[in-house]
């Protein structure tokens, strides 16, 4: 998963901006359901916040409040500090973040939730919860056309092709998963769902 992150961080907001190879891509409603996504996590309340697997920081710098964000590829780093130069950016394994128990407020995550396979699922959810209080987790809604969990063949502008494993969610279901949440948003491409520790 490195190598396919380290080698298309330069195109990886294409698919948010409809560029490249996504421009002729037939995606209804796509354009609104982005800025809507956008004005979903921009009217939470401020916190001192962790974006975990941040990639290029297209969500990142909407984020309201103290953001850091990490990564693990220093390729989608190098885009997210240019994008967001006032965002503290830090290298890590999002599985075992390197914070202090309790060290943010909330944990963000962008479209990397519905990537982890099995057991990563719950090692996530456990140290999300572990530096913050509260996990938002941002990702793909399920549609008709797309298998709801598989491995995907990403194909990148430059012609290389990487196997991806992928889920897409309904609201209701990430929510149970994660163990009881908030649904902050859900549409027919994008689902939001808040948990917090009690």
């Amino acid at each position: 998963m490195k190598d396919y992150y380290d080698t298309r961080a330069p195109e990886y907001d294409d698919w948010y901006e409809s560029r490249g190879q996504f421009a002729a891509e037939q995606r209804p409603q796509w354009d609104e359901a982005v800025r809507t996504l956008i004005r979903t996590l921009a009217q939470l309340p401020p916190a001192k916040t962790l974006d975990v697997a941040c990639g290029t920081g297209f969500l990142t710098r909407h984020l309201p409040g103290e953001v850091t964000g990490l990564d693990q590829s220093e390729r989608m780093l190098d885009v997210a500090r240019r994008q967001s130069p006032s965002t503290t950016f830090v290298r890590g394994d999002a599985l075992t973040l390197p914070f202090a128990d309790q060290a943010f407020e909330r944990i963000f995550t962008g479209h990397f939730y519905g990537h982890l396979e099995g057991e990563q699922r719950s090692t996530f959810v456990t140290e999300a919860l572990r530096v913050a209080r509260e996990l938002v987790v941002a990702d793909s809604a399920a549609r008709p056309d797309r298998a709801r969990d598989g491995w995907q063949a990403r194909r990148l502008n430059n012609g290389s092709c990487f196997q991806v494993y992928k889920r897409y969610f309904r609201g209701v279901e990430l929510a149970d998963e994660l163990g009881g949440g908030e649904i902050l948003h859900e549409s027919p491409w994008f689902v939001v769902v808040a948990v917090s520790r009690g």
